[in-house]
C-alpha cells in the first residue's frame, strides 16, 4: 500500500486538521465531534443544511462546507457512515434558529444514523430536522450497502441547489421540496479502471485485470452491472449515458451535466469524455445548459469516471448560477 498517510487509525483526523489549516477562512472543525462547520454558523434565520458520510469521497461532503452551500459536513471514517451523535452535534451547531435539512445518499447506515440523529436533535434541543435521501444511481437497484438505488453524483448537484437556495433564505418545507424535485430530476451512473484501497484494509477492495473494467459501480468500490475488456471513451460514454436516457426522459428540458472523476483519473481523460457525453446527448437532443468536471464524489485513489445529468428549469439554473464559496467549489463570491 503506497499513501501518503502517517498513522492508519488517524488518516481522517490528520486530514481535518489539514483541511483546518488550509480553509480556516471559511470552515471550522469541531474535532471533539468531528464535524466540519462553516466558519460562521450557526447563520440566524437561515435553514441550516447537514451532509456526510463515510471519508474517502473528498471534496464531498466537508469540501463543500461554506457560503451557498453546506453548513456542516459529518465525516466517518473511511467508507463508514458517521454516528448520531456526530450528525446531532452537527444540528445543533448550524440551528439558526429555521430548522435543519439532511441531505443523505442512500447508505443504509448512512440513512439509519441521519434519522436516529434527527430524532435526538428534536427531543433534546427541539430543533425541527428534515431529510432528504438521494437515490440517482441507475446502475443497480439494491447493493450491499443499500436497500433501492445508491446515493452518488447527484448529491454533489443538490448541495449546490438546496445551499443557494437556503442562502437566499427560503424556508425548510420549501427546501424539502426542493431537494426532492432535484433527487427526482436527477441520475447517474459511474464505472472503474482500478480499485481503490482502503487504508485499514492494505490492499485493493477488489481485482480488475489489467484488460478489464467495472462497468455501474458505487462510490465505495462495490460490483457493478458487469464486468467488461477495456473500451474506447466513446463507448464508456454510450454505456454511462444511454442507461440514464433509458431511466428518465430528458426530451424538451435542457440539462446541468457533471463528468465526475472518481479520484484517479486526470482531467485529460475527463475532459476527453465530457466531449463524448456531449456528443451523444446532443444527438439525443438533449442541450447541455450548464456542466462540472472534475474530482467531486471520489472514491480515494479509484481510476474511472461518473455521469450525472440533471434536468434544470430556470429556477434550479439560477439557484445553480448562484454564488458558491467552498474549499471544493467557489464561483460568483
Amino acid at each position: 500500500m503506497k499513501k501518503l498517510i502517517n498513522d492508519v487509525e488517524n488518516v481522517v483526523l490528520d486530514s481535518l486538521h489539514g483541511l483546518e489549516l488550509a480553509h480556516g477562512d471559511l470552515v471550522r472543525v469541531d474535532y471533539e465531534n468531528r464535524v466540519v462547520l462553516r466558519k460562521d454558523a450557526p447563520k440566524q434565520g437561515k435553514v441550516g443544511l447537514v451532509s456526510g458520510g463515510g471519508s474517502g469521497h473528498e471534496p464531498m461532503h466537508g469540501g463543500f462546507v461554506g457560503m451557498g452551500m453546506l453548513d456542516a459536513a459529518c465525516p466517518g471514517e473511511v467508507f463508514t457512515s458517521p454516528v448520531p451523535d456526530q450528525m446531532m452535534a452537527a444540528d445543533e451547531a448550524v440551528n439558526g434558529g429555521a430548522g435543519v435539512l439532511h441531505i443523505v445518499k442512500n447508505y443504509t447506515g448512512d440513512v439509519m444514523n441521519f434519522d436516529m440523529a434527527a430524532e435526538m436533535a428534536a427531543a433534546e434541543s427541539g430543533v425541527r430536522v428534515e431529510s432528504v435521501v438521494v437515490d440517482d444511481d441507475v446502475a443497480v437497484q439494491d447493493s450491499l450497502y443499500t436497500a433501492g438505488r445508491r446515493g452518488v453524483g447527484l448529491t454533489v448537484l443538490m448541495e449546490k441547489i438546496v445551499g443557494a437556495g437556503a442562502e437566499a433564505g427560503r424556508d425548510l418545507d420549501t427546501l424539502v421540496a426542493l431537494a426532492k424535485k432535484v433527487n427526482g430530476q436527477g441520475r447517474s451512473m459511474g464505472m472503474a479502471l482500478t480499485s481503490c484501497t482502503v487504508p485499514a484494509a492494505g490492499k485493493p477492495t477488489f481485482d480488475l485485470g489489467e484488460d478489464e473494467m467495472e462497468v455501474g459501480i458505487g462510490i465505495h468500490g462495490e460490483p457493478g452491472r458487469e464486468r467488461r475488456k477495456l473500451a474506447s471513451a466513446r463507448e464508456v460514454a454510450e454505456m454511462l449515458v444511454e442507461p440514464i436516457l433509458g431511466d428518465l426522459d430528458y426530451t424538451g428540458s435542457p440539462v446541468i451535466a457533471m463528468v465526475n472523476g472518481m479520484g484517479g483519473t486526470p482531467l485529460l481523460e475527463l475532459f476527453i469524455m465530457y466531449n463524448e457525453v456531449y456528443r451523444i446527448l446532443e444527438k439525443h437532443g438533449v442541450t447541455i445548459a450548464r456542466n462540472l468536471v472534475g474530482n467531486y464524489i471520489t472514491s480515494l485513489e479509484m481510476a474511472g469516471t461518473s455521469v450525472t445529468l440533471l434536468k434544470a428549469d430556470d429556477d434550479l439554473l439560477k439557484l445553480w448560477d448562484a454564488p458558491v464559496l467552498t474549499p471544493g467549489l467557489r464561483w460568483g463570491a
